[in-house]
């Protein structure tokens, strides 16, 4: 990535500024803008996340605040209610506090002297969520917003669940932030008052998992900040992006689907990660792209932004599977609406001896065919949200395939492409009240490699509706649409396209209470595939320019985190343990002058001698240290279940310096709901 160093206008920056809330918390921000702009206004950008600004995100809002500064736009970075530098409490996600503190806060960018009385907002992942939640607000000041790695359904498409079923991400997440809100505030920011406000955070903000657990079903919970619910409530143009790697890629499809305003969609093959920084490659010109929206909408500069099509997908080609790609090939096609003139339903056969023909139906009955798959079902699944990892993302599919129902096209005579959301119409029974399918559409090399393309999973309780789930009578046929996530994928000739359909899909998902075997009516049962024709708009794309950004901040590496995923099978009494390192490591600042230390340590266990069956513990070690002063903070988090609980137990302890200033546990049982 290029990094510029010459700009229009020369930049200036506020490294903290309090904004007043109305009821007199103080929320920490830091800002960039073009010199001179008290004299001549400009519009004013907001990201607003709980990531920290001073440390944990130093890095990126720096390379992020002088790009667009240099380029005649204010950017403030602010830290949510309770997190970072700010006061108050963070009790949860997406709060209505939370969001009217936004609303508030673009009312007092709008006034101030550097800015010209027009926002925008950015945000990738938190910041793309409240994006779309407070433009659903409609503050006066807000113009436009580009929202990254989001979504407008909480419950259908996060981190909590999927298809009704309990994800591991879930424990996973709420396990890092358990951990973020035990940081405390800076004492350079918040002077004498950062120890009580950090006693008063480590006493209070709570479990966070505990919470989620307690609404297992789209309950008025979730709907909250659901933009979902009523999308007619944006009226802002609305710039949709996301990665086919990432958790979070079918509500651009349905914004772009559902919106009634100006908006653009942009999906390409990255992990969680903003474009210019995009992994799997090719990263592309993002700052750029975001210069021609703001340009657009904040200026009022024709850019020519909105004559391209609407929305634009990276269409990958085949590719060996692996738990991480640096770049995937593939190129860039066009969709001037969505849902798209290019795309028909098709429905593929699953027929007798394991083929999966075209034409659904139109083969002589086979018989039912039965699976009960290992209790590990998804070893070779990678993470629900990829973050660029190695290893996070899905390896050879024929580890899990061998526990799984496998359905087989004959080998491809031309390349084959699907564009949007496959599904799986699936006509079964089962023999416990509580079930739960994954299905995998997979690309099968020559070779005998399998690269899994897209998947689904379904909790069959919720085949009525996500609301109201109800249990299963035991040898009931019925028929269910398990979705997947959309792609974009080419499959060369030679290939065969696969079907997998199994009953676990452990660690990606919980399982069921009990273990349960699947009677699946092939005849009955078809694969729906949005197959895609090449389109004249895709040849008329402009090309993205190259990515750039402002140079990154010096870090020093002190210690490496040693991230990285490992598996171990114990092949004496087949258990299965997943463990996974993550963080950062330990590092230095060296223009914030912080040293911070970020190391987490996950374990998924799946053990068919122990009762309990499976678990997942995630631990974190956080620390901030500058001019004497330091901090520690150790986390951990353990989730287990019986038929009816779950069992969340966890700790929290905090140093300053040497001396333990707060120690806690919780130990709290959460009934299941038919998942």
């Amino acid at each position: 990535m290029k990094a510029v160093t010459e700009f229009e206008h020369a930049v200036c920056e506020w490294r903290h500024v309090d904004i007043p809330m109305p009821d007199g918390v103080r929320l920490a921000a830091r800002i960039w803008t073009p010199q001179g702009a008290e004299h001549a206004p400009v519009p004013a950008v907001l990201e607003y996340i709980p990531y920290r600004k001073n440390d944990l995100c130093a890095p990126e809002d720096r390379m992020n605040g002088q790009y667009l500064a240099g380029h005649g736009y204010a950017y403030i970075r602010l830290d949510l209610r309770g997190a970072g530098d700010s006061e108050g409490l963070l009790l949860d996600e997406y709060l209505a506090q939370e969001l009217q503190d936004g609303v508030d806060a673009i009312a007092w960018i709008a006034a101030q002297p550097w800015c010209d009385g027009n926002v925008g907002m950015i945000g990738i992942s938190w910041g793309g969520f409240n994006g779309l939640q407070i433009a659903a607000l409609r503050p006066p000041a807000l113009k436009a917003i580009i929202t990254v790695c989001s979504t407008d359904d909480r419950y259908a498409d996060d981190v909590h669940y999927m298809g009704g079923c309990l994800l591991l991400d879930n424990l996973s997440w709420a396990s890092q932030m358990f951990a973020r809100n035990s940081l405390p505030p800076d004492p350079h920011s918040r002077g004498e008052s950062w120890r009580a406000l950090w006693l008063d955070r480590l006493r209070h903000s709570g479990l966070w998992l505990k919470n989620w657990l307690e609404h297992q079903t789209r309950d008025e919970f979730w709907r909250h900040g659901s933009v979902a619910e009523d999308y007619t409530r944006i009226e802002v143009p609305v710039y949709a992006v996301s990665g086919w790697a990432d958790g979070y890629c079918r509500s651009v499809f349905r914004l772009m689907e559902n919106l009634s305003g100006p908006r653009k969609g942009l999906i390409g093959p990255w992990a969680h990660k903003y474009p210019h920084l995009g992994k799997p490659g090719p990263a592309v010109g993002f700052m750029q792209e975001t210069l021609r929206w703001w340009d657009q909408w904040l200026k009022g500069r024709e850019t020519g932004i909105m004559d391209e099509p609407m929305l634009r997908l990276f269409m990958q080609d085949s590719a060996p599977p692996q738990g991480g790609y640096a770049v995937r090939a593939g190129r860039w096609v066009a969709e001037p609406s969505w849902p798209s003139s290019s795309v028909t339903r098709t429905a593929f056969g699953l027929a007798t001896g394991g083929r999966l023909t075209l034409a659904a139906g139109t083969e002589p009955a086979g018989p039912p065919l039965a699976v009960r798959s290992p209790l590990m079902g998804g070893k070779a699944a990678g993470k629900w949200c990829s973050y660029a990892v190695p290893g996070d993302q899905p390896v050879d599919q024929r580890i899990d395939d061998g526990g799984a129902l496998v359905f087989e096209t004959d080998p491809l005579i031309e390349p084959f492409e699907i564009a949007g959301d496959a599904a799986l119409d699936l006509s079964l029974a089962v023999d416990r009240p509580v079930a739960q399918v994954a299905v995998r559409l997979g690309d099968v090399a020559p070779d005998g490699a399998v690269t899994r393309v897209t998947y689904g999973v379904f909790n069959l309780t919720h085949r009525n509706g996500h609301e109201t789930p109800e249990p299963l009578v035991p040898g009931r046929t019925y028929r269910v649409r398990v979705p997947m996530k959309p792609v974009a994928q080419r499959f060369a000739p030679g290939h065969r396209l696969r079907l997998a359909i199994s009953t676990n899909y452990f660690p990606l998902i919980w399982p069921s209470p009990e273990p349960v075997t699947l009677t699946v009516f092939p005849h009955d049962s078809a694969l729906d595939l949005p197959v895609r024709t090449t389109s004249p708009a895709d040849a008329e794309l402009p090309a993205f320019d190259p990515p750039e950004s402002a140079p990154r901040p010096a870090i020093e590496q002190i210690e490496e985190s040693g991230g990285g995923w490992q598996l171990t099978h114990d092949l004496g009494t087949d258990a299965c343990t997943l463990d996974v390192r993550d963080g950062s490591g330990q590092y230095r600042l060296v223009d914030e002058g912080i040293t911070v230390t970020k190391t987490a340590r996950e374990r998924y266990v799946a053990d068919p001698a122990d009762p309990q069956g499976v678990s997942g513990r995630a631990e974190w070690t956080m620390g901030l240290a500058h001019d004497g002063w330091s901090i520690t903070t150790h986390t951990q988090t353990t989730l287990t279940s019986t038929p009816t609980a779950f069992r969340v137990q966890a700790t929290l302890r905090a140093w300053e310096g040497e001396t333990l200033v707060h120690e806690q546990e919780w130990d709290e049982t959460i009934a299941r709901v038919l998942v």
